[in-house]
């Protein structure tokens, strides 16, 4: 079938839904990569999942590589996630109070990671991460933080930060609304860059409150820590009395069981996670040694709450998930095996078609890039060809297969994924590089 052909495949049914949505919700998404401006296309509007694969309301099957951005490691609708919600649901969805199951996943949780003492659970990473950096600023009495270019924390106001020329350029809002008096103490500076860091230091002796890092980006695209870069920014961390927080809210249970820093060898005073450990429903945490977490209300100044923090329907469903990848640790190695093979079938598919394209990958994690590469910064991702993208995105789309509809985001491989998939999907790939 010809490319010409594929794209006559019916989407009316989605495109009247996003008509009726745009009316009534902004640019008709609740989530601004849905619309999937950047690669100038129609969103399918899905309404069933099962395993790796998707099916929209048209009636189109997909292969996914999105799952959810990333928590749903062991695929859609996993037969026991499923039955873990259907169960707390008949119970009772909400009750806005203390419940068995909270002190049961905090314990898994803190199983898996070390660095955590106490743990406390939030409604989303945004929510996580926001709450780290409250808690880290608290800590230390102090006020500067720290970011990365090219890394997302979430939509907080001071993380919402435009990079600035320059090693050590204060924040500038990076959107509308944000206040520059609350970017102000936000540094965005180039990652995997060693000498930024330092003089950022250098400059602001004993008034930085916290560094906080994805240990392996994703929202650059995958882009992994130079060798040795992590335990950089540990050291120097300790040396200033500064509190280290591992953004993990993608990389948390899906890199490793322990997450990157069980990976890469690193202990964080600070850890945040997302949907993963909520089985893609909506839940996030923070959590680290006692030192800083009995700060938290109740037990310390530090304010943070939420009616739905801990909700019965997201604990039962990450608890599912949490045991079933303690239990079949095998996970891990499949999914780096069939994600090598997804990688480099492309890369082949890419070079025989005379295309260029460069891959960065860790574990279950895989981004192709447009360009020459290396890929090891923000500044570097900027380079690729966008528009390549785009035409490649819509052409997989159009051969049933769904990536991240943005050049500067993470695809994910999940357990449910088969050797057909990741053949299929690499035979699809051919076919639209020869386009």
């Amino acid at each position: 079938m010809s490319v010409k052909e594929l794209a006559l495949l019916n989407r009316d049914v989605s495109r009247q839904l996003h008509a009726r949505a745009s009316k009534v919700i902004p640019g008709g998404v609740n989530s601004p990569v849905r619309a999937f401006k950047s690669v100038a296309c129609d969103p399918p509007y899905i309404n069933r999942g099962k395993g790796s694969h998707m099916w929209d309301v048209d009636g189109h099957e997909y292969i996914d590589y999105v799952g959810s951005w990333g928590p749903l490691i062991l695929g859609h609708a996993f037969p026991d996630v499923v039955e873990a919600v259907e169960k707390a649901n008949r119970d009772g969805a909400s009750f806005g109070a203390c419940t068995p199951i909270e002190a049961e996943v905090a314990e898994e949780v803190i199983g898996a990671f070390p660095s955590m003492e106490k743990v406390r659970f939030v409604s989303s990473g945004t929510e996580a991460t926001m709450s780290a950096i409250r808690l880290a600023r608290a800590f230390t009495n102090r006020k500067y933080i720290i970011k990365f270019e090219g890394c997302y924390h979430g939509h907080a106001d001071s993380l919402l930060v435009k990079a600035g020329s320059g090693i050590a350029t204060l924040g500038i809002p990076g959107s509308a609304g944000v206040l520059p008096e609350q970017a102000q103490f936000t540094l965005a500076l180039p990652y995997n860059n060693k000498t930024a860091v330092e003089e950022a230091f250098a400059r602001l002796k004993d008034q930085i409150a916290c560094v906080i890092v994805e240990p392996v980006v994703g929202n650059m695209g995958v882009v992994a820590p130079a060798s040795g870069y992590l335990q950089f920014l540990r050291k120097i961390t300790e040396q200033n009395g500064t509190v280290l927080i591992l953004d993990e809210v993608m990389t948390g249970f899906r890199l490793s069981f322990g997450g990157a820093q069980q990976l890469y060898g690193i202990k964080p005073d600070l850890t945040t996670l997302g949907k993963i450990i909520g089985g893609g429903l909506p839940v996030g945490a923070y959590g680290g040694r006692n030192e800083l977490m009995n700060m938290v209300a109740p037990l310390g100044p530090v304010y943070q709450a939420g009616t739905l923090s801990g909700n019965p329907l997201a604990m039962a469903a990450g608890l599912a998930t949490m045991k079933t990848l303690r239990e079949h640790p095998e996970i891990y190695a499949q999914l780096e095996k069939s994600t090598a093979q997804l990688e480099g079938g492309v890369l082949k598919m890419a070079k025989g078609h005379g295309i260029t394209l460069c891959a960065n990958r860790v574990g279950s994690m895989l981004t192709w890039f447009f360009q020459k590469g290396p890929v090891t910064d923000w500044d570097t991702a900027a380079k690729s060809d966008t528009q390549a993208f785009a035409r490649f995105h819509n052409r997989m789309l159009e051969r049933g297969i769904y990536l991240p509809p943005s050049q500067y985001e993470a695809l994910f491989v999940s357990a449910a994924h088969t050797d057909g998939d990741i053949a299929r999907t690499v035979e699809a790939a051919g076919h639209a590089f020869s386009d």
